[in-house]
């Protein structure tokens, strides 16, 4: 009954079992934690690039076209002349490329 001579008792069956786990963390990660980062990242520099007189549609769903700006907030007026204050954060960017392709000066959905 004698040992290997190299290295520990079982250290090779713990980094076997470990390769899965690494496996499927990086899949996760690839296929889901990768793209909503992308995204996000779209999504904001979207936000950043909002201007006056653009027509944009919340992600509520209520149609309207810039009038003022903040920081964090927008004012929008919708089809009755009814305003609106509204966070930057609730305006979608794929509703918007969608229905408005002519609104906003040539943007392509990449």
């Amino acid at each position: 009954m004698t040992q290997p001579a190299s290295g520990a008792p079982g250290s090779g069956n713990l980094f076997n079992s470990l390769i899965p786990w690494i496996l499927i963390f990086v899949v996760i990660w690839f296929f889901m934690i990768r793209p909503q980062r992308k995204k996000e990242k779209q999504q904001r520099l979207f936000r950043d690039q909002l201007g006056k007189g653009r027509w944009v549609i919340t992600i509520g769903g209520v149609h309207g076209k810039i009038l003022e700006l903040s920081d964090t907030t927008l004012v929008i007026e919708t089809e009755g002349q009814g305003r609106l204050k509204i966070e930057r954060s609730a305006v979608s960017v794929d509703s918007t490329l969608a229905v408005y392709p002519e609104a906003q000066g040539g943007v392509s959905k990449k």
